[in-house]
């Protein structure tokens, strides 16, 4: 007897759990909690933040997808998420927008630092932190027998990508907080051109360019929202493609420039331009070309922050090209690098002429005719000569017979 009302005690519990979790992707052995900080997962895009949750836990609340809405936003349909039953266990998915996410009552709050950036010189950064919850509304009566669900998030974006992951779990069975990090370096490029204006990419012949080329280079942000721009903070060469090589040649940085560079556009918008003319590194003097990479460290500021964040003279220390510098993976700063860019060396060995089967038969033509007019002209004043001599006179006794 005992045995037939466990059964009945079990076959009811699990008639209960269908009936909670019917139409959805649930398990009742799993899911049959309140919410917790696993609930939530948080994915810091370019252009939008994309959250979810899972949806069991929710309805083992008591509460169903149309309760869940951002800070409170309740009565704006545009604020509330969407369920999707298509995978285990079923979520409901919101996603916030960068360039509007103000009208769901997210926040943005802009930091400022000082610091040093990958290569050791003291920069301001600013890092924008996004935030904002998720929760079910509150009755309308004194008490209530249902919990409270709420869900914090935020995203952080550093604008020199100062990557850390870090996650916070709230120790409330209702509460869960996620904390995530963000980047925008896939909406940066860096491109070189061929002339000022910045349309036609750089074209290098077989050969490379010639010395003191003007080679026009820009760092462009596409897709990305438009209260960013782009500052360049360091732009330098290598001979290689590593951006953390020893032997380096600065371009610019804070007030100090190579002369033969020129910063046109820099934090003002979405695009940072300049120019420099081409070089060639000594190392490759043995070498018919040599090859330039160009890499620039570049943040985003907020454009009314930006003006703040332009460097200020006198602050950057001298240092040599061969200086060792810290790795960039380490320091979590953004290097977008170009390149290559390969450059003629001038060849100083006297030119060696060859001479093809046709030309050399000519010549040899030419002079075997020389030789045979010049000894034409010899034989013919050899005849000249002998017909112009004179008849000797006969000497002797003259006979009597003829007189």
């Amino acid at each position: 007897m005992e045995h037939i009302y466990l059964i009945l005690l079990l076959f009811c519990k699990a008639l209960s759990a269908e009936a909670q979790f019917n139409g959805y992707n649930c398990d009742a052995n799993f899911h049959s909690r309140f919410p917790a900080e696993r609930d939530i997962s948080v994915y810091c895009g370019v252009q939008t933040i994309t959250l979810k949750i899972n949806f069991c836990p929710v309805l083992f609340s008591g509460y169903t997808d149309t309760d869940l809405a951002l800070n409170g936003r309740h009565g704006d349909a545009h604020c509330r998420g969407f369920i999707n039953n298509n995978t285990f266990p079923t979520v409901v998915i919101f996603s916030i927008s960068l360039a509007s996410l103000e009208s769901c009552g997210n926040s943005l709050v802009v930091s400022t630092a000082q610091g040093p950036n990958a290569y050791g010189n003291l920069s301001l950064v600013q890092i924008g932190n996004i935030s904002g919850y998720i929760d079910t509304p509150d009755p309308p009566t004194i008490i209530s027998y249902l919990p409270g669900l709420l869900y914090k998030f935020s995203c952080s974006y550093p604008l020199e990508y100062l990557v850390n992951n870090t996650q916070l779990a709230s120790s409330a069975a209702a509460i869960s907080v996620k904390d995530s990090n963000g980047t925008f370096i896939s909406t940066l490029n860096l491109l070189l051109y061929n002339d000022s204006s910045y349309i036609q990419q750089l074209s290098i012949p077989m050969a490379g360019l010639t010395l003191k080329t003007r080679v026009f280079a820009a760092v462009k942000a596409t897709n990305l929202d438009r209260r960013w721009n782009v500052l360049m903070d360091y732009c330098y060469t290598t001979p290689s493609g590593n951006p953390n090589d020893d032997l380096r040649y600065d371009l610019f940085f804070s007030c100090e420039k190579d002369p033969q560079t020129t910063v046109f556009e820099n934090g003002k918008s979405q695009m940072g331009r300049f120019a420099f003319e081409v070089f060639r590194f000594v190392k490759h003097k043995n070498q018919k070309m040599s090859t330039v990479f160009l890499h620039c460290v570049t943040k985003l500021c907020r454009a009314d922050d930006c003006a703040m964040l332009m460097p200020i003279c006198g602050s950057r220390r001298k240092r040599d090209i061969s200086e060792g510098t810290e790795s960039n993976t380490a320091s979590g700063n953004a290097v977008l690098s170009a390149g290559p860019i390969i450059t003629r060396i001038a060849n100083l060995k006297a030119p060696v002429f060859q001479i093809n089967t046709v030309t050399s038969a000519l010549i040899s033509g030419v002079i075997i005719l020389g030789v045979m007019s010049v000894c034409f002209f010899i034989f013919s004043l050899t005849l000249l000569k002998g017909k112009s001599t004179p008849v000797s006179t006969l000497s002797g006794v003259r006979n009597p017979a003829f007189s």
